[in-house]
């Protein structure tokens, strides 16, 4: 996910992104302890499209106050 469509998205959207997001780490972070997946690039990629949306949460909140 790009920066871009990150911070297009409103609140709502952004954490319910982010809800989605950490459910699918979770999932890759099992896969991989159980038996090694095929690309474990997806969980750092995975972190890191968490923490983009992390921030643009924190910056909207900061531009509301």
């Amino acid at each position: 996910m790009k920066n871009e469509e990150i911070k297009s998205m409103s609140t709502d959207e952004l954490m319910e992104t982010l809800k989605s997001e950490q459910d699918n780490l979770t999932r890759l972070r099992f896969a991989h302890a159980i038996s090694p997946i095929e690309n474990p690039t997806k969980i750092r990629t995975s972190r890191k499209t968490i923490a983009r949306i992390k921030t643009a949460l924190r910056a909207q909140e900061l531009a509301n106050n």
